[in-house]
């Protein structure tokens, strides 16, 4: 196979540290993390955790979401092996979504994150309302 043909992911985009990524459009590493970082798929990897749910039931859950937006982060976590889909032959239709072996693992890194948030929300609190105030008294 000639060179640049590959059509495995190129690593091109992103530089020489590991912990850096480019900001150009066409960076694997840039799309998952948009992707990733999302709010609307946060919310859904976390609500997803250890069980199976039906779309009516997430879009319940998840306050705010429109069926149309559900409708594409779902494709994109499925795309993206994060979330499995199961349609069930019966009438209606009914249709399960889950997170895969990848999207748990997923899961258990934005748990990280959100234990985090938890830990310094006074800090950041703190430090809103003291730029709030240098802001408006300038």
């Amino acid at each position: 196979m000639e060179e640049g043909t590959s059509k495995e992911p190129s690593h091109s985009c992103c530089t020489e540290d590991a912990f850096q990524w480019d900001t150009r459009e066409d960076c694997d590493v840039r799309q998952i993390l948009d992707r990733i970082g999302d709010k609307w798929s946060l919310l859904v990897i976390a609500l997803l955790d250890n069980r199976s749910m039906r779309f009516t039931e997430v879009k319940k859950t998840i306050d705010g979401i429109s069926q149309r937006m559900l409708t594409v982060t779902l494709r994109q976590l499925e795309r993206d092996g994060l979330v499995s889909r199961t349609v069930h032959p019966v009438v209606p239709p009914r249709v399960d979504y889950e997170l895969t072996p990848l999207g748990v693992t997923l899961h258990a890194t934005i748990q990280s994150l959100v234990t985090w948030t938890e830990s310094h929300q006074s800090e950041i609190a703190s430090a809103r309302a003291r730029y709030d105030a240098e802001v408006l008294s300038s």
